[in-house]
């Protein structure tokens, strides 16, 4: 019995690599992912990963841009001055690339400069609207995104964001509101 044992566990492991392993020719550097579960992860199905999941917009640079943007607006959720101002320079040097660009570049620099989160998050909310207007121009070419809304941010003015979950993440108001906002559209 052990000898079968001995004999069929390199072939279950391989077997069990290769499954997991194979999700469609993307990176399968999934191990790194905070709070990814790959137990509950199949090939055909993959988990909801809000830095990294399977969104994919038509336009590369725009791409790119969008995942600075996620980061920056986890850096807004936890109120993270400082990381905010690594998302918004990665933003503005990629906006730099892209075919309208220059407001998302203009905010980011705003978001850079600023000392406090308040004004990090009021630079936010018109870089997160022209986000939207250039996602929705571009169009995604794999998954969804959410155009979030908080209609108590800025004293009852409100304000959007791009999400790639569901899940409302609240990045002005963050720990103390973090769930307030709905979502308003699905970009398909």
């Amino acid at each position: 019995m052990t000898n079968l044992i001995k004999k069929t566990m390199p072939l279950a492991a391989v077997l069990f690599m290769t499954a997991c392993g194979n999700n469609g020719g993307s990176d399968t550097k999934d191990a790194g992912h905070e709070g990814h579960d790959t137990a509950a992860t199949t090939e055909t199905q993959a988990a909801p990963q809000p830095a990294a999941g399977p969104v994919a917009l038509k336009d590369d640079g725009l791409n790119a841009v969008y995942q600075h943007y996620l980061h920056l607006s986890t850096a807004l959720v936890n109120a993270d001055v400082a990381e905010a101002k690594v998302a918004s320079n990665a933003i503005e040097a990629g906006a730099a690339t892209v075919e309208g660009g220059a407001s998302i570049a203009a905010s980011a620099a705003k978001i850079t400069a600023a000392s406090d989160i308040e004004t990090q998050r009021a630079a936010y909310s018109k870089l997160s609207n022209d986000m939207i207007a250039l996602v929705k121009k571009s169009g995604v070419s794999n998954g969804e995104l959410y155009v979030e809304y908080c209609p108590m941010a800025f004293d009852d003015k409100g304000a959007s964001w791009l999400s790639s979950s569901k899940e409302i993440r609240n990045p002005y108001f963050g720990d103390k509101m973090l769930t307030c906002g709905e979502v308003k559209e699905t970009i398909k």
